[in-house]
């Protein structure tokens, strides 16, 4: 029971007055020259701001806490690659593919779309949404305009081996697919294993698609335990059980295999390097592993039936207090330290095979 009930917050608030203290600009060149960011909700900045999709950020309440006001984020502030973005020593914050008008497109851009996934139905129903393979093919678009800037694939291609990129995507291929099933068929088709399987052969193909323009550093996210988020506890949770036990297991042989993946892939691609960071066990590992978090559906914002903040109504005052900001997503304290673990994890077996900042001195 202890194990399906070990939120990927755990230990959060013991870690608030280290991160209100903490300064994460860092002084002095970035360290990689270039950011790439693809994924979903977790990581969107903007890129579902004009598309026609319940599954939109741009409204107060979010972004309360940034700098710009709302601007796409979902969450008050700012999210676990803005926070790397800074540690990694950048002076400006990834664009989104969307607006990369007047942006220094070398330095990075950021891919990913709210409610997006790895197979292409995912989140359909939110509407619309940019799914991995589309995202991959963008980059390819701007891989092009990079090309042109520095004079030659070749120039280009030296300048891409340097970058870090990101991929944190598959959550929704859980709870707006897998365990949708009044909107999707795939848990009729598939086992948890299989469907797992299914998930990371497509994954591979677009990190291929990845590598073959360029791509050599690869910082994988694992799915943290997606029946501890408040709008799946509301939604399927079982009375006297605090998370749902059955989609925290199903994501457990994704995570298996997406280690495999890294451990093929390091073989075959002896020119790059891929690890995998999984959040959640770092954080209920790392020094705060024996910290209890209180388990619930309370969120900081007034949710529409969709889990997401209703535009407009104000956010609850003490954010530091409530982990979530509205059903899926968390607060900016969480992001950060979601940030802080994957840049430089505990020295344990927290990150596999290591993490962010030695994957960037490589």
């Amino acid at each position: 029971m202890a194990c399906e009930t070990k939120l990927w917050l755990v230990g959060v608030f013991l870690l608030i007055a280290t991160y209100m203290q903490r300064h994460c600009v860092v002084a002095g060149d970035p360290q990689v020259p270039g950011f790439f960011i693809f994924g979903d909700s977790l990581s969107d900045c903007g890129n579902n701001n004009d598309l026609k999709t319940d599954a939109k950020a741009n409204h107060p309440p979010y972004g309360v806490d940034f700098p710009n006001g709302p601007t796409g984020r979902f969450t008050n502030g700012r999210t676990t690659v803005d926070v790397l973005a800074e540690l990694l020593g950048f002076d400006a914050y990834m664009p989104p593919f969307a607006n990369t008008s007047g942006s220094d497109i070398l330095k990075g851009v950021n891919y990913a779309s709210a409610a997006s996934g790895i197979l292409n139905e995912t989140g359909t129903h939110w509407g619309e949404h940019i799914p991995l393979n589309k995202q991959v093919e963008n980059h390819k678009a701007i891989v092009s305009q990079i090309n042109k800037k520095l004079t030659s694939s070749e120039k280009a291609k030296e300048h891409l081996n340097k970058c870090l990129y990101y991929v944190n995507i598959g959550s929704n291929d859980y709870i707006n697919n897998y365990f949708l099933k009044e909107h999707y068929d795939s848990s009729k088709k598939f086992s948890p294993d299989q469907y797992a399987k299914v998930l990371v052969k497509e994954y591979s193909k677009n990190l291929k698609e990845l590598h073959s323009v360029g791509a050599r550093k690869f910082a994988l996210i694992g799915i943290v335990p997606l029946g501890c988020v408040p709008a799946e506890i509301s939604a399927r949770a079982k009375p006297g059980f605090p998370c749902v036990k059955e989609e925290n297991d199903a994501v457990i042989p994704f995570n298996d295999k997406l280690k495999s993946l890294v451990d093929r892939f390091n073989k075959e691609f002896p020119d790059s390097k891929f690890i995998l960071i999984n959040t959640a066990e770092a954080l209920s590992t790392g020094p705060t592993k024996d910290v209890v978090q209180v388990i619930g559906t309370d969120v900081c914002c007034k949710v529409g039936s969709n889990g997401l903040c209703v535009p407009n109504k104000k956010a609850c005052k003490s954010r530091n207090e409530k982990p979530f900001f509205d059903s899926y997503h968390s607060i900016e304290l969480v992001y950060k330290a979601d940030a802080e673990t994957a840049y430089h994890a505990p020295t344990t077996k927290v990150a596999y095979p290591m993490d962010i900042s030695h994957l960037v001195k490589l």
